[in-house]
């Protein structure tokens, strides 16, 4: 069986650098990337469909549209840091350091709440 050469993997700062980590490792990452990406998708969508409802309630219709920008933004958000501690974290492992800590996590769940708090103001008033 052939090994792929390590000068053709994308990205070379990540994988020109250490040692090959445990498959197990690297396949738990990329489902955590994975994780990340389905987390994105899901802002997008919530994002679409709070957009789409701002044409059917004139009143609230620029705080959904708000709100619907927020979430899609929450979505690239989710995409970008995704990619970012995949690559952080495989570099990590193969040079033996300790992994990237979620340092977006609490903001994306502030934003969450705020957003899950106007839905609620929203619909009520």
């Amino acid at each position: 069986m052939q090994h792929e050469d390590v000068s053709t993997r994308w990205p070379g700062w990540v994988y020109g650098v250490g040692d090959e980590p445990d498959p197990r490792f690297s396949l738990a990452n990329e489902r955590t990337f994975l994780a990340w990406i389905r987390t994105g998708l899901a802002f997008v969508t919530a994002g679409l469909g709070i957009a789409a409802l701002a044409h059917f309630a004139p009143a609230a219709g620029s705080r959904l549209v708000i709100a619907g920008v927020v979430m899609l933004c929450c979505g690239v958000l989710c995409g970008v840091t995704g990619f970012s501690r995949w690559a952080r974290n495989e570099r990590a492992m193969r040079l033996g350091s300790p992994l990237t800590r979620p340092s977006v996590l609490p903001m994306l769940s502030l934003i969450l709440l705020l957003i899950a708090g106007l839905a609620v103001f929203t619909l009520l008033g």
